[in-house]
């Protein structure tokens, strides 16, 4: 995975972009700590609409996709004890839409398509 950064600022908010692979990812993360926190994400993905967007998404562009794993997580989300993260999401499901993301440039990035649903 070769990734790239940079920085763009929104109404004096500063959010990385990366590149990963020719694609562009915007912060997630970025965006909503100027808004409210980062515990916004975690609850973005509990919800059932949110994990059968994803879903469709990964459906069209990943051909890797895990239908097997994706199908356990459906039957969970929207329960009041499901609870998943970025990364879990990510590796149980081979997603490529989210990436989690550590050290520097660090947080959530979400493929500029999904981006545009604004969480």
């Amino acid at each position: 995975m070769k990734t790239t950064n940079q920085l763009i600022t929104i109404q004096n908010t500063q959010i990385a972009i990366i590149q990963n692979d020719g694609t562009d990812y915007i912060s997630l993360t970025d965006m909503l700590k100027a808004k409210d926190g980062s515990f916004f994400i975690e609850h973005w993905l509990r919800n059932r609409n949110t994990v059968e967007f994803l879903s469709i998404w990964e459906r069209i562009y990943n051909p890797n996709f895990n239908y097997v794993e994706f199908d356990v997580i459906k039957s969970q989300a929207g329960l009041n004890s499901f609870k998943i993260s970025v990364k879990e999401w990510s590796e149980k499901t081979n997603a490529i839409g989210l990436i989690a993301k550590t050290g520097r440039y660090g947080g959530t990035y979400a493929h500029s398509d999904i981006d545009q649903c604004r969480i």
